[in-house]
Parts: C-alpha cells; sequence; structure tokens
C-alpha cells in the first residue's frame, strides 16, 4: 500500500532528520557553516583593518576601522531587503541562497589575497552575498512544513541551533590561524567554511521543497524590465551620492559610511511614512503602528549597542583587557562566543519562563523596554569599569560579564520583535513587515558608526556611559508608555499582546 500524507506533511515510510524532513539537515548544515564563515570572518575583520601594515593589516586607525565594521553591518541588513525582494519576486528563495553563497565566498577568498584593494572587494562581496542569503535560509526551512504540521515550531528550533554552534566554534579556528599564519590564514578559514556549506546545499538539493525553487509573488516581464532599471538608477544614484560625499568628506571610506547610514535612515524613515499615509491602512492598523513605532526604537538602540560586540568592545577587548588574568592567554576572538553559548544556555529558560508568564507581566512592549534598559546597562556597567581599570588591565571577566549581560537583553528583546512587526504591521504591508525589522539592525549600526566617528577624541569611560545612559532613558520611557502601547495593541494576535 502506498503511503498516506498526514496533516504534519510527513509519511509513516518517510526518512527523517531527528524526527522532520530531510532538508532540514541540508539547512541546517548551510546555516551553520554559513554562519561559521560570517562570524570567523567578523572576529578578525576589525582588528585586520586596524593593525599596521608590518603586521600584515590595512593601517586604518580606531576609529575609522570601528566606524568601517559597523557599516559592514548595517549593509548586510540593508542588502538583505533586496535580497528578500528578489526571492519574492524574481529567482525564488533556493537560487538566491545559492547566489549568495557563491559572492559570500568570493568575498572570503579576496580577503584572503594580500592587498588592500582586494580586502574592500572582499567586504563588499561578503556584504552583497550575506544580504542575498540571510533572508531566504528561514523561509526555505518554513516551506518544509504545512501550516498545520506540529513540527514546524521544534523545526525552526533545530535550525537555529546551527547558527549558534558555527558562530561559537568559529572565532576559536580563526584565532588559531590569525595567530600562527596571519590575517589572510583566518579569512581562508571562512571560505572554506562557506565552501562546505555550498556543496552541501548541492547535495542535498532535492531533499528541498519544491516551493524555495518559486518566487511566490513573480513580477511580469514588463515589471522585470522596469524593475532591472530602476535597479541600474539606484545603483547610479548611490554612486553618485558616494562621489559627492567623498568630496565633502574626504575620503571614499567616510562617504560609504556616511551614505549607508543616510539610506538606512531613509528607508526607515519613508516605510513609516507610506504605511501611516496609506489609504489601504485601516484605522485600527494604524493604531497597532503607532504603538510599534516606539518598540522599534528601542529596538534601533539596541542593537547600536548589541552589534559593537565586533567594534568598540572588540577594541576594548585588545587594548583595555588582560587577556591572561586568567591564568592563561584569553585571545581576543574569542570574547565573540560569549553570546552564542549563552543563548544556547538561556533560551530554553528564557522560553519557559514567557510560557509561564502569558497572558501577565511583562507585556510584549514591556519586553522591549527590559531589553534596551538592559543593553543600556552593560553598556554603563563597562564605562565604569574603562574609568576603573587604566591601559590593558581590566580582567577578562568584566567584558565577558558585560556580553553576558547583553545577551540578556536580546532574549528579552530579539525573540518578540519579528513576531511583533509581521503582526503589528499593516496587512497591505505584510509582504515587508521583515524588511522594517531589518532596518532597526541597520539603522543602529549606523548610528553607532556616526557615534564612533563623532566622539573619537571621547574617553571610552565616557563614550560607554552616554550610549548606555541614552538607552537606559529610552528603556524607561518605553516603560511608562507600555500600558498604553499594549492597550493599542490588545486586540492584535494574543501572541503578541500578551
Amino acid at each position: 500500500m502506498s503511503a498516506t500524507p498526514t496533516d504534519t506533511g510527513a509519511t509513516p515510510a518517510e526518512k527523517t532528520f531527528l524526527g522532520h524532513p530531510r532538508g532540514l539537515a541540508t539547512l541546517f548544515n548551510v546555516e551553520l557553516w554559513e554562519r561559521f564563515s560570517y562570524y570567523g570572518m567578523r572576529a578578525i575583520l576589525l582588528y585586520y583593518l586596524v593593525d599596521t601594515a608590518a603586521n600584515g593589516g590595512l593601517g586604518l586607525d580606531d576609529t575609522l576601522g570601528e566606524a568601517v565594521v559597523a557599516t559592514y553591518g548595517a549593509a548586510v541588513y540593508l542588502l538583505s531587503i533586496i535580497g528578500g525582494w528578489l526571492a519574492d519576486r524574481m529567482i525564488g528563495a533556493r537560487r538566491s541562497v545559492l547566489y549568495g553563497g557563491l559572492i559570500i565566498m568570493a568575498g572570503h577568498l579576496s580577503l584572503a589575497v594580500p592587498g588592500a584593494g582586494f580586502s574592500w572587494l572582499g567586504i563588499a562581496l561578503v556584504a552583497l552575498g550575506t544580504g542575498l542569503l540571510k533572508p531566504n535560509v528561514s523561509t526555505m526551512v518554513g516551506h518544509l512544513y504545512t501550516d498545520r504540521d506540529p513540527r514546524r515550531d521544534a523545526g525552526f528550533s533545530i535550525f537555529y541551533v546551527s547558527i549558534n554552534i558555527g558562530a561559537f566554534f568559529a572565532p576559536f579556528v580563526v584565532a588559531f590561524l590569525r595567530n600562527r599564519w596571519g590575517y589572510h590564514a583566518g579569512f581562508s578559514a571562512a571560505a572554506v567554511g562557506m565552501g562546505i556549506a555550498l556543496v552541501l546545499y548541492y547535495l542535498g538539493r532535492k531533499r528541498l521543497d519544491p516551493d524555495s525553487d518559486k518566487a511566490p509573488n513573480p513580477v511580469d516581464d514588463t515589471a522585470r524590465r522596469r524593475a532591472g532599471l530602476i535597479g541600474l538608477g539606484v545603483v547610479g544614484g548611490v554612486a553618485v551620492l558616494i562621489g559627492l560625499l567623498r568630496v565633502v568628506r574626504g575620503g571614499y571610506a567616510a562617504a560609504v559610511i556616511d551614505t549607508v547610514a543616510l539610506l538606512s535612515v531613509a528607508a526607515s524613515v519613508t516605510y513609516f511614512v507610506v504605511m501611516f499615509r496609506s489609504k489601504r491602512v485601516t484605522p485600527t492598523e494604524r493604531r497597532h503602528l503607532r504603538a510599534y513605532l516606539p518598540m522599534w526604537i528601542a529596538a534601533v538602540l539596541f542593537w547600536m549597542i548589541f552589534e559593537q560586540a565586533a567594534t568598540k568592545m572588540a577594541t576594548f577587548a585588545a587594548r583595555r583587557t588582560d587577556l591572561d588574568s586568567l591564568g592563561f592567554r584569553f585571545e581576543e576572538e574569542w570574547f565573540q562566543s560569549i553570546n552564542p553559548i549563552t543563548i544556547t544556555l538561556l533560551a530554553p529558560l528564557f522560553g519557559l519562563l514567557w510560557l509561564a508568564r502569558s497572558g501577565k507581566f511583562p507585556s510584549t512592549p514591556m519586553k522591549f523596554a527590559m531589553g534596551v534598559a538592559i543593553a543600556g546597562i552593560s553598556f554603563v556597567l563597562l564605562g565604569i569599569a574603562a574609568n576603573y581599570y587604566e591601559g590593558p588591565t581590566a580582567p577578562v571577566w568584566v567584558l565577558g560579564g558585560v556580553f553576558v549581560v547583553q545577551t540578556l537583553g536580546e532574549l528579552c528583546l530579539s525573540p518578540v520583535g519579528l513576531s511583533a512587526t509581521t503582526v503589528l504591521a499593516p496587512k497591505a504591508f505584510a509582504s515587508q513587515a521583515m524588511a522594517l525589522w531589518f532596518l532597526s539592525s541597520a539603522t543602529g549600526q549606523s548610528i553607532a558608526a556616526q557615534a564612533i566617528r563623532l566622539t573619537e577624541d571621547t574617553p571610552d569611560a565616557q563614550f560607554f556611559t552616554v550610549l548606555g545612559v541614552i538607552a537606559v532613558a529610552f528603556g524607561v520611557v518605553l516603560a511608562l508608555l507600555s500600558p498604553w502601547a499594549h492597550r493599542q495593541i490588545a486586540d492584535a494576535e494574543p501572541e503578541v499582546a500578551r
């Protein structure tokens, strides 16, 4: 007798991966190695940019190097909007991930070649490739399950484990290679990681759902040509803007930093203005949007602080920390592994906590307030430490503790952020909700890049304390606003309004 599909989408004879569709194993491995390559590069990128030419670096000053890394992170999220649009309207998720992976690997290979020109090309390629890949892998995981499949949430939980595995091990591997053979050997490891991901992706392609090959909302030929012309116009406009800013700011790096910041802020403002003014948005949806706006600003401030793990906090690790204070050498790259291991250990506990508190305190707006306030507290603590410890004397536990505190904030804000975005966004803009959430990170990191440059001569203690106080203050304001915000979204999905 032939097997009959069940409501779970599985068949009695189906081979599974931990009880899930075998395609999950393919995507699990792809995401693991892609995150390995991304976090491996991120762990040493700042150090490569600011190290001397004699040591194999590019010799940028600390401030410019930190701003470049923050801008790189912002560009990834900006380009993710384009990656999502291309998958939805033109090439489908599977090809978007494939092309993105190939571009990422090309970028890492370029970074593995000595020479400033190859390095800048590599950074641009990795940002572009990640933008194509990042928003679409999760979409492909969703394609493996029907809407009624009870395994769906568990499948995503298993998938997200791959992110933390890759992010945890990458800094150790890259630090080992850099210490023995230099920065370019570290970048080579990231290229190998991405190469492994692509091989596994190709070998497992038949296990993926056919929906991943389709563009769910394809454009017709006329619209495709028009999109191509608009794309060329946008690229040309960005090039002109960079050229103008280069004249004003003096240098291409500064011009690119300012351009990404302007685009991030402009795109965010445009999204909200269009939504608020659209006739397709109902009064109820506009009320939800008003409540969502302060939560989105909280997310911007959170990412502004959290993503400085690869910029200001990386500099603190290298310049202000006694890396031998634990009785052995704690490499500066290893700090980047604290967040993924803390997430792995604490996420289940937070999940149980939120489940136990369902329908009670804290509400979704209060979770956002807690998240941004905790991030701010982490920077206030780091400011106090920077003021107390002079030179490279801060014990490892100081910065390590800051990473742990920030992870607590992430667990309050990040898991509910996308859910709130997708539920509270107007239905007419439902497909663009992901873009709005990505823009909170792009805007936050762009603001961080500008803050770093504007405070070039500011002591670390003052920098950390001021940004931390701003975030804590906004967290307090949002906490005071949370009863109002909760009332505005009380008629929305219970999962968000609780």
